[in-house]
């Protein structure tokens, strides 16, 4: 005892800790008894959700004639987009097939990617079309370079340039006598590129009339009725849908389906009844049954009948040949024909003048 206090004993219980389970000496676990399950109430049976509308299946694509007329679509990528909406608009007229040989990063400025000038008369021989459809422009707001120096956009020698160009490219398609559809740029969200837009459609407008080719002007459908770009319009069946991409530049289906849905009505007026879908191969599978081979049972068995015998029925007069019967009485018409008389008229109608028996 230190200090000579007193050593005082703690008289409360000490705490010990809950003993784990552990393993026993026969090398068995200790598991705690199951608890009993809580009394939760009746499950309610879930509500079955009601079945969605069956997707009818798409329809099998229609094949094409062998002689079906092409229509050829080049360009950057806006005439992917038409090309892509002319291929669902005509997939079920076999007498035509797009043939869509856009680039989407072309244009008419630079030539290092893709030089149009010199690739469509290799397409044009290639693909042998009836109709030709070119959209640019979209890729040509930048410098053009011109005999080592470069022009800026929308200076006075870019457009003389650029002007050039267009006719340079649409002149390979009319000179062989082809249909020429170009289409132009529709309205974009950002106002330096519509203000750009106005201009190039301007020239694509004027240099069409020039050469005989025909400017499809898709701007109103892609604005309001003030001018301004819309995101969300009307579709080909007036439906409120969307039209553009969040970027403004890029089409959505249905966007794509409207851009193509003004250069449909210029294909089918140059095609003409080839493109109608009740167009059919007119080949021997596709011929009505003209004759039915008679069976069997539907066969009469007659007497061979000489074609030379002039009594084939015991007859000898042709049929009328025989005289008229003979009239004892003369008819109202004789009586008119020889002495001019006319019959009487019958009693009661308004030319009758005979005089009643008088009393």
């Amino acid at each position: 005892m230190l200090f000579g206090g007193p050593r005082y004993e703690d008289d409360y219980p000490r705490y010990e800790p809950r003993r784990r389970y552990r393993p026993e000496d026969d090398g068995a676990i200790m598991e705690p008894a199951p608890r009993a399950p809580r009394n939760r109430g009746a499950v309610r049976a879930a509500t079955p959700r009601p079945a969605l509308p069956a997707v009818p299946p798409k329809p099998e694509p229609v094949a094409k004639l062998e002689n079906a007329r092409k229509v050829l679509v080049v360009g950057d990528f806006l005439a992917g987009n038409v090309g892509s909406g002319l291929e669902t608009t005509f997939e079920g007229s076999p007498g035509v097939a797009v043939v869509d040989r856009s680039d989407g990063s072309s244009g008419l400025v630079r030539d290092d990617h893709l030089d149009w000038q010199a690739a469509l008369p290799g397409l044009i021989d290639e693909v042998k079309p009836a109709i030709v459809v070119v959209m640019l422009g979209a890729n040509d707001r930048q410098m053009m370079s011109m005999g080592g120096t470069k022009e800026k956009f929308r200076t006075e020698a870019w457009l003389k340039e650029y002007t050039a160009r267009i006719d340079k490219l649409a002149g390979t398609v009319t000179s062989r006598k082809l249909p020429l559809l170009w289409v132009g740029l529709p309205a974009f969200q950002s106002p330096s590129l519509m203000a750009d837009a106005v201009t190039l459609n301007a020239l694509y407008r004027s240099e069409m009339e020039k050469l005989g080719g025909e400017f499809v002007d898709v701007w109103d459908g892609f604005v309001d009725e003030e001018g301004k770009f819309i995101v969300t319009g009307s579709d080909i069946n007036g439906q409120q849908v969307r039209l553009r991409g969040s970027d403004g530049i890029t089409f959505t289906k249905a966007g794509k389906q409207k851009l193509a849905f003004y250069v449909e009505r210029f294909v089918r007026r140059h095609m003409g009844d080839i493109a109608s879908p009740d167009m059919v191969n007119l080949d021997a599978g596709s011929l009505p049954a003209l004759s039915m081979t008679p069976s069997p049972a539907d066969t009469l068995q007659t007497q061979p009948i000489s074609l030379i015998d002039p009594n084939l029925d015991g007859g000898k007069d042709l049929l009328g040949a025989a005289p008229a019967p003979a009239t004892l009485t003369e008819t109202p018409r004789d009586k008119l024909v020889r002495r001019g008389e006319l019959p009487d008229a019958p009693a009661g109608r308004i030319d009758d003048y005979r005089r009643g028996a008088t009393r």
